[in-house]
């Protein structure tokens, strides 16, 4: 299944109010796994910025004053989110600035029966702890390091790791399955799938422990023992 997690920055609290998405990041999962592909743009939002948002995320109005509008990559960001599932956290923010730019140009807007909120699952998981990013971070040993403000696709990088936390962890995807998915190398290949290998469930043979022994004593300060035909187990 293929899931979009996404993440927001904005000039302020409410787009009804008058504040504007200034950048967007999405990462793409498929299975629950990072693929690699991702989507991001900086946002010219045609107006002045508080002080209050860019404490926060450090974008100024100079450094936004170049970049495009949002009318003017919004095919490339329905492109990239398709019909897939969005994860964000607080979702609703981010779902009422990314609807309400939509609008704003004319678009069809995201139906919210395709939001998955993590708050909602982290409060679910985790009652009466915090359950801010940060939070959730720290409590999945998720590395922060990088994040000394906040970024919308670094921020969709991390809230992807605590989504797959959030619903199961890492060993979802380990079934009985003889196959696992390989992800594509771009959006537009499909994920194709590789067998594997079964474990060696034998001893080495005589033979092959003499090969080894052979090889051992060709090197000057072998790390370890030259193993003993002796000591093998009889073959079945």
């Amino acid at each position: 299944m293929r899931e979009i997690v996404f993440d927001t920055e904005t000039t302020g609290l409410s787009f009804s109010g008058g504040d504007r998405l200034v950048e967007i990041g999405c990462v793409e999962l498929v299975n629950r796994v990072a693929t690699g592909n991702h989507f991001h743009a900086y946002i010219n939002p045609q107006r002045a910025m508080p002080v209050e948002a860019f404490n926060v995320h450090g974008l100024s109005e100079r450094f936004l004053s170049d970049k495009p509008l949002f009318e003017e990559v919004v095919e490339d960001l329905l492109d990239f989110i398709g019909d897939s599932p969005l994860v964000a956290h607080n979702a609703g923010f981010d779902f009422s600035f990314l609807n309400g730019e939509l609008g704003r140009c004319s678009r069809p807007l995201v139906d919210l029966s395709r939001m998955v909120d993590t708050l909602v699952l982290a409060r679910t998981k985790h009652p009466g702890a915090k359950h801010t990013l940060d939070a959730l971070c720290s409590r999945y040993g998720i590395d922060l390091s990088a994040r000394t403000l906040h970024g919308a696709l670094l921020d969709a990088q991390l809230l992807a790791q605590v989504y797959v936390e959030l619903t199961g962890g890492r060993q979802i995807t380990l079934g009985l399955a003889e196959e696992v998915p390989v992800m594509p190398e771009t959006v537009a290949e499909a994920p194709s799938r590789v067998h594997v290998r079964p474990a060696r469930h034998f001893t080495a043979s005589a033979a092959e422990l003499e090969r080894h022994a052979a090889f051992l004593k060709s090197l000057d300060e072998p790390l370890w023992g030259v193993p003993t035909i002796d000591a093998v187990p009889a073959q079945p």
